[in-house]
Order: structure tokens, then sequence, then C-alpha cells
């Protein structure tokens, strides 16, 4: 196997990563220092990186979660809030998984979390942006006016131009409920839009990602991804 894709299978980093750290002269084979990403090595050779060994291609994990409001999407927090990982069995924290993506302090809804580097490498690359579905509750009735500009994309009081988004709307006694598909990694680009467009949100909710659905998981439960949706999910990001 290629030096940068066992580095990358470790679960040490994404392949990409890998390459910066051997280019940067961190990583040495056999006692040696290697600067070729494409070196080929067996489970047989000792890799290090920053002088720490390696132990080999790793069993990944792939957890889905339903991230609870008031939860921050972190290994740690400095303030001391409640993290993802508070969220997942005691054995599964050792694993060394990180959170794919973000979903704000006030959201809540589907979360991937992983220690494949590579698979949360592209799935964060803006070429690799995966349509993500929300449901979002919004006080009053919302204007076909308002629905028009998100369908037809819009510019954001920062600048930012925004692609169509897909929207529903389903009107409630006092509240109206917005099914809204995303094609962007817009930092909370749906509080943003609203906030642009005089809508205040209830609540925000993560539905889907790609091919997988939070379906009817419990709040503040994780579950592993099935062997379909594994493959699912990697060939949406063609790996």
């Amino acid at each position: 196997m290629r030096l940068n894709k066992a580095i990358a299978a470790s679960g040490l980093c994404s392949r990409r990563k890998a390459d910066e750290f051997i280019l940067a002269g961190r990583v040495v084979v056999n006692g040696v220092p290697e600067v070729n990403p494409g070196r080929q090595v067996s489970p047989q050779d000792a890799v290090a990186v920053d002088g720490r060994l390696l132990t080999g291609a790793q069993n990944f994990c792939y957890l889905m979660l339903y991230k609870p409001v008031q939860v921050v999407c972190t290994v740690s927090d400095p303030e001391g809030r409640p993290t993802v990982m508070d969220y997942l069995p005691e054995p599964l924290r050792k694993l060394r998984l990180y959170p794919v993506g973000r979903l704000d302090y006030f959201s809540e809804g589907l979360l991937l979390l992983t220690n494949d580097g590579q698979l949360a490498q592209r799935l964060t690359h803006p070429r690799h942006h995966q349509p993500k579905t929300y449901e979002v509750f919004v006080r009053g009735a919302v204007p076909e006016a308002v629905l028009v500009t998100m369908r037809r994309g819009m510019l954001l009081a920062e600048g930012e131009k925004l692609m169509p988004v897909k929207v529903d709307a389903r009107p409630l006694q006092g509240r109206t409920l917005l099914r809204m598909v995303l094609h962007q990694g817009v930092n909370r680009q749906i509080r943003r839009m609203c906030r642009d467009l005089g809508l205040v949100i209830l609540s925000l909710k993560r539905v889907a990602q790609g091919p997988l659905e939070l379906r009817d998981l419990a709040v503040g439960t994780a579950r592993q991804l099935t062997q379909a949706e594994v493959a699912a999910l990697k060939k949406s990001v063609e790996l």
C-alpha cells in the first residue's frame, strides 16, 4: 500500500494531510526519513509520524448520533458545555472518533462521527458537499415571496451568494414547517437566511445527509451505520 494511504488507514488523518506530513519530513519508515508519499509499505514496515509508531490499518467506526440542542460538536469544550462525546458509550470514546461537520449549539439532529480520516476529509471538502435536509419550524406564516427568494438563491447580508435551496412549506397553527435541502457548507446558513428574510426560527433539525436519514433514532442516542450505509456514503464521495 502507498505510504500516504497507510497513514490514513491508521486513522491518524486524511490522505491529503498524510501527504503534508510526509513532505514536511515528519514521517519515518523503518528508522529512515521518507519524503515520497507513493513509497510502497507492507504491514511489516515500521511507520512513525512525529516519533509515534502507527499500528497499521484499524477497524473504522462509523456512527450516526441524534445531537440534542445545547450540545457542542467538539471532542472537548473549554467552557465546560456538554459535547457530542458525552452521548457515546464509554468504549466508543476511546476510538478517537471525531464529528464530521457541525450543527450549531441550538440545532439538533443527524451528526456523523468516525475515525476514518479519509472519509471525513471527503465529506467536508467543498467538492463533495452532500445535500443536507433540515426541518425548520418558524413562527407564523411564510409569504410565498420569501420561498421564491430561497428557491432562486439569495445574497446574505454579509455578501455571501447562496445557491438555490429546495424548500417546501407546511402551515400549522401559529407556525410553519419548512423542509429545506441545502447543497452548500455555508456557516449557519439557515439561521442567516431566516434572519435576512425576517423569519423567527423556533427549532432546527437535520434529518438527512446524503444517503443517510435520521428516521426514528431517539434524541441523544447513537448507532453504528450498517455496511450498506457505509458503502453508500463512500460511493457518494467517490471512495
